[in-house]
């Protein structure tokens, strides 16, 4: 199975190819870019970079995967359209993950003693809120669904599901107010990779393991910030 995954869910255009050699084993090739935006007109040139760089053609891939959430109201926009089109030129399905889930398995690969602890993600989401996953330590499932939440609301949550003596470790630009509301109870809190971000290489380990998605559809969790402009009022002459 040829896979192309990639993601633009937060500050950065990532794009991997995962691939069989002519030995049967298995290659990876990844590229990421941080970006403060532009993300639309970086993702294909990534996504053409990579398949070079791992001598495979568009035609070839067999799977497409893509991060479908939460992140920026744009970057989830850029991710899923590509995804559709990409689906539409190829004929091939799509599976996807959220960016959280993406972030919690790019932790166990930069962080090998976290891959037999559960990892709580938190993001941030500006205005006092972060975007927020907590995942066990067997078999990496989600204890929770993603959610747009406060620390002190996710840190109750966190901590309900999390035996009392057992450390939370907290990862993600949201993770030091995550940490802060932890402690508050009383409870352990490690914090790790605060700069991390949801990684294509990551979601192309995951891919093999997703159901190809019936409907693409992104993970919103707020509001887009930009708003209509209002209506201008209409004057009617006077006769």
């Amino acid at each position: 199975m040829n896979i192309l995954a990639f993601d633009t869910c937060f500050g950065a255009v990532s794009a991997a190819v995962r691939r069989r050699s002519l030995l049967g084993e298995w290659a990876q090739h990844e590229t990421i870019e941080m970006r403060s935006g532009g993300n639309a007109e970086r993702l294909f040139q990534v996504i053409t970079a990579t398949l070079d760089e791992a001598e495979l053609e568009l035609a070839e891939v067999d799977r497409l995967a893509v991060t479908l959430g939460p992140g920026t109201f744009t970057g989830l926009r850029v991710g899923t359209a590509a995804a559709r089109g990409l689906a539409l030129a190829t004929g091939k399905p799509v599976v996807g993950a959220s960016s959280l889930a993406v972030i919690a398995e790019q932790a166990r690969r930069l962080a090998p003693q976290l891959r037999a602890e559960p990892v709580a993600v938190a993001m941030d989401a500006r205005r006092g809120a972060l975007y927020v996953q907590h995942f066990g330590g067997s078999g990496h499932e989600p204890v929770t669904e993603p959610a747009l939440l406060t620390p002190e609301e996710a840190a109750g949550g966190i901590c309900a599901a999390t035996s009392s003596n057992a450390d939370i470790h907290v990862v993600g630009s949201g993770a030091e107010p995550l940490a802060d509301a932890i402690r508050t109870r009383g409870r352990r809190a490690r914090v790790q990779l605060t700069d991390i971000q949801p990684h294509a290489g990551a979601l192309a380990l995951m891919a093999p393991h997703l159901e190809p998605l019936a409907r693409l559809t992104p993970i919103y969790l707020r509001q887009p910030d930009a708003k209509e402009p209002a209506k201008q009022p209409q004057y009617v002459a006077q006769p």
